[in-house]
């Protein structure tokens, strides 16, 4: 697919790698570090293995204390960009290439491990970071093979494999690093093509829909106007005949006789092929979130856009992202539904961000969940309307609003949930924008078109 398509147009190669969450690698962190710990006590414990016990554990206190700072610093469904996806997975093999350095190198039968880094960087990141992953892997495991502090008894008994064994073992870890590397990169590209191709057939379908659809409008608009113009033309003629002694009249006539002709023109060439509207990419921001609120502004809620005071004039000109507007409504349908009676939308924008902020008057986020927001996770429904359903449940919300953050983070947004008020105020304490809060910012030239307003006649779809 080409990189000019829409829906690649928004780095979408790139953000395959915000698709790993970092929570999915902490706990990977943990599943290893209660396996390190079990596997240095059991073999000095019950083995009689010299294994420096503090100093190897340690070295797992730096595992854990770096899956602790993550749990403070970050939510739990942050996604990771790529360099941050790989800056944790180089940290996990030196991390266990220490801790091989210090019980044997690759006499120890765990340096088969050091393959797991590397399988993750190739099903999640792209191929330069995939390499620079295989290459560490390679040169570590042949670092511990040469330099490793050796394993022994603790009677002073030495356990190592043959030097044949030894080789062998170092060959094979650095073969399975290049073909469990290829493989895995080699399935997920194929998912990633089958994924991009089910996307790509959807948005045909949805254009030869939409085309369909205006092609009957035009179609009935040039039935409808046909007869008027017409009229006009014959008109027009007939005056241009008689204002012949009047020539500054008679080029009038023949102006309007003129367009009439290229409004026919127009007509027939949209009814036959549709067409590109230069003016539809693009629109102020105002009326791109204007059209995503359109749908539910005659809901229950009465919706509230505001603009920044004083900057009437400078509203930026952005792109009209079918991700965007999809988005955008899916978290305006979100504050509607468990609104009571408003809901604001804020727009601000700055040289270098563009943002809103939705505001609702419902009971806001529940507390414990407001980390997983955004997370696609499920729950049984009751029967009662999505109107009726209360908050404090968080029922119906996990799929629209990561359908939502997906798409908004496609365009290179960051979106922030957060409750507006103190949920442990009373009713009575509780201000007007008492509910949910979520923000959405983009860089404004991830955005912003850039070209000013469009211009140019529109282009005929091949």
């Amino acid at each position: 697919m080409a990189d000019d398509t829409p829906f690649l147009s928004f780095d979408g190669r790139a953000a395959r790698s915000n698709w790993v969450r970092l929570q999915t690698l902490v706990l990977l962190r943990w599943m290893a570090i209660i396996g390190q710990v079990a596997a240095i006590l059991i073999a000095w414990r019950f083995f009689g293995i010299a294994v420096r016990p503090l100093m190897c554990l340690s070295i797992v206190g730096f595992a854990v204390m770096a899956n602790l700072i993550s749990g403070f610093l970050f939510p739990e469904n942050r996604r990771l960009s790529e360099m941050e996806t790989l800056a944790i997975l180089i940290f996990d093999s030196c991390q266990l290439a220490v801790l091989l350095f210090l019980t044997g190198g690759l006499d120890n039968p765990f340096a088969l491990l050091l393959l797991a880094p590397a399988t993750i960087a190739a099903t999640a990141l792209r191929g330069p970071s995939t390499a620079f992953m295989g290459v560490l892997t390679v040169a570590l495991v042949s670092a511990l093979a040469i330099f490793n502090v050796p394993l022994r008894l603790n009677d002073g008994t030495l356990v190592q494999v043959p030097p044949l064994f030894g080789f062998g073992f170092w060959l094979a870890i650095v073969i399975g690093v290049i073909f469990l590397t290829l493989y895995a990169r080699r399935v997920t590209a194929e998912l990633q093509a089958m994924s991009d191709a089910l996307l790509a057939t959807q948005m045909a379908l949805a254009r030869e829909q939409a085309l369909t659809d205006l092609s009957g409008v035009v179609a009935a608009a040039a039935h409808e106007l046909g007869t008027p113009l017409a009229t006009i033309m014959l008109a027009s003629s007939e005056l241009a005949d008689e204002l012949t002694a009047y020539p500054e009249l008679r080029q009038d006539a023949e102006l309007i006789r003129a367009q009439t002709d290229r409004c026919r023109d127009i007509l027939q060439s949209m009814g036959r092929k549709g067409k590109d509207d230069l003016h539809l990419r693009s629109a102020p921001f105002a009326a791109v979130v204007q059209e995503a609120a359109e749908p539910h502004s005659h809901r229950k809620a009465q919706i509230h856009l505001h603009l920044p005071p004083g900057r009437p004039g400078e509203q930026p000109l952005i792109t009209r992202r079918p991700e965007v507007i999809h988005g955008v409504r899916n978290l305006i349908q979100n504050a509607v539904d468990f609104s009571r009676e408003h809901v604001w939308i804020d727009l601000d924008w700055s040289d270098s961000r563009i943002a809103l902020r939705i505001t609702d008057d419902g009971p806001g986020y529940p507390a414990h969940l407001i980390g997983r927001i955004g997370d696609p996770f499920m729950r049984h429904r009751p029967q009662e309307s999505i109107q009726d359903a209360a908050r404090s449940g968080y029922e119906g919300m996990g799929l629209g609003l990561f359908i939502a953050k997906t798409l908004l983070e496609r365009t290179g947004a960051t979106l922030r949930f957060s409750n507006a008020s103190d949920p442990f105020l009373t009713a009575e304490e509780r201000p007007l924008k008492q509910g949910a809060v979520v923000e959405v910012t983009w860089p404004r030239p991830k955005i912003e078109t850039g070209d000013g307003p469009p211009h140019g006649l529109n282009q005929l779809i091949a």
